[in-house]
């Protein structure tokens, strides 16, 4: 397998992470972390490349929120 290719994988896997993470996110933490978020449902797909892309930050963030609350 050249680097290249390799390469496209792993990017493939962490689009992938970020797809699921985003979706998850989208559909249960939204609501619990920002309470004005809730019913607004039209801005979240704007949200889909950021969530994608950011993913890490976006799990980070939210185990940090969800720690502090209990």
């Amino acid at each position: 397998m050249e680097f290249a290719e390799m390469a496209l994988e792993a990017l493939r896997m962490y689009a992938l992470v970020g797809v699921g993470v985003g979706a998850l996110f989208l559909l249960i933490g939204i609501d619990r972390i920002d309470e004005d978020a809730r019913g607004a449902y039209l801005f979240r797909p704007l949200l889909i490349p950021a969530l994608i892309s950011l993913w890490p930050l976006v799990v980070l963030r939210w185990a940090r929120l969800e720690l502090k609350k209990d």
